[in-house]
């Protein structure tokens, strides 16, 4: 009789178990802008399993839980592609930042560094930012470092794609010779490209490969700086180089050409002197398109029309910021960039379904069927700074939006009866 009742129990947990696991919801009567489509459309969308089941324009649809958001404009989650969420709490202190080696150059990965519980998450999260590329600082070498894709969900079972984009810079941040960089670049993806599986068949191996190259010995390259050179090619790991001026625009196209990469230029404030060649080379630009005061020698052309331009020239571009932690103002440099002539739809598609695509982030970045249900409901227009989220979901699941802004916000608006210590 008790082993009786104890399966009654165990059948009772997990039924309900399986039940939760496949709560419905239902995001009803929204203004979707999808991250495919150039405009918006009136529709429901339903979330189950974490992921987007269905889309309809005209049925409604039925779910456990339904919310009606009475027209308000739904967006995927957005994905900021240059952050360093994760790997620095506060620049000025050494100590928080995880974002630089002594010892590694191309291979140095801040993958294992990062840091779920980061203050920068919850505040970038209530303001739409769902996911992000966390980069490290580049190394001494002109090509190195790599970055990684979180979820912004603050779970301590990190979903992330590990490694999965390599970094490099040209220009005026660079300390040497540009003629000296770009040759230097170029021996390094020359002997990265000349790898193959039996060179990285063991460290012994990659040892001795290291001593008997001229440059891999000079630039004091380790074991993992070599298997990351050989992902670079064997994978086709994009390779974001940050670079402004016009004519080292021109030189990496050149080295993309040369060596068949999967290049994308960040910054860019010159492109549109040579912006039939970044289109023609299918070239993905990451731009901040409130930059339009030349910060150095190497961004004269820099033009606030730079994002209607590059639309107009069908190149893909996705939005980044200066790094002040504050990544959600990508959503107000897009919205700079609409008023200055590019269309909505491009802005909305920059700050997301641009992103998964070039950087291969599958399902995500725009509302399908099959996607993962990253999704935000607006309060008002999301390229307008003073709009909020009212909702988001990551994987389906609703966040929650409080901060430590909110936190202090409610502190000195709420149980004023109390003295201030006594307050939550």
């Amino acid at each position: 009789m008790i082993k009786y009742k104890i399966l009654i129990a165990l059948s009772f947990i997990l039924f309900n178990s399986s039940y939760l696991e496949a709560e419905r919801i239902v995001i009803k009567n929204a203004t979707i802008y999808d991250g495919i489509d150039d405009s918006s459309y009136n529709g429901h969308i339903l979330i189950e399993n974490g992921l987007i089941k269905k889309l309809s324009k005209s049925s409604a649809i039925q779910g456990d839980i339904v919310i009606d958001v009475e027209g308000k404009i739904v967006t995927p989650g957005l994905i900021a592609p240059d952050t360093e969420i994760g790997i620095v709490e506060i620049g000025a202190l050494s100590v928080t930042r995880d974002d630089e080696s002594n010892i590694y150059d191309v291979g140095f990965s801040i993958h294992s560094a990062f840091n779920p519980n980061s203050t920068l998450i919850p505040w970038n999260r209530s303001n739409g930012i769902t996911s992000a590329i966390t980069l490290p600082r580049n190394t001494s070498s002109p090509i190195g470092g790599l970055g990684s894709f979180f979820l912004l969900d603050s779970k301590m079972n990190i979903n992330s794609n590990a490694d999965m984009v390599l970094i490099g810079r040209l220009g005026a941040s660079g300390s040497s010779s540009r003629a000296e960089t770009l040759s230097l670049m170029d021996d390094i993806l020359s002997f990265g490209s000349s790898l193959n599986k039996k060179d990285i068949g063991s460290d012994l191996t990659i040892d001795e490969l290291i001593e008997s190259s001229s440059i891999a010995s000079y630039l004091d390259l380790k074991t993992r700086d070599v298997k990351t050179l050989f992902r670079l090619f064997d994978e086709n790991l994009p390779l974001i180089i940050k670079s402004h001026r016009a004519s080292d625009i021109l030189n990496l196209i050149s080295l993309k050409k040369k060596y068949d990469l999967n290049l994308i230029i960040m910054g860019a404030q010159e492109a549109s002197l040579v912006i039939d060649d970044i289109a023609k080379n299918d070239v993905p630009l990451i731009i901040n398109p409130i930059n339009n005061i030349p910060n150095s020698f190497d961004e004269l052309a820099s033009n606030i029309k730079l994002a209607q331009r590059l639309e107009k020239a069908g190149i893909t571009m996705m939005f980044n910021v200066s790094r002040d932690h504050n990544y959600h103002l990508i959503r107000q440099g897009a919205g700079v960039a609409v008023a200055n002539g590019l269309s909505y739809g491009s802005a909305i598609k920059a700050l997301t379904s641009n992103v998964a695509k070039v950087f291969n982030i599958e399902n995500r970045g725009s509302i399908q069927v099959g996607n993962y249900a990253d999704i935000v409901v607006w309060e008002d227009d999301p390229l307008e700074p003073s709009s909020m989220p009212e909702r988001v979901f990551i994987n389906g699941v609703e966040t929650d939006l409080t901060t430590r802004s909110t936190r202090l916000r409610d502190r000195y608006t709420k149980d004023l009866d109390k003295p201030n210590t006594y307050r939550n």
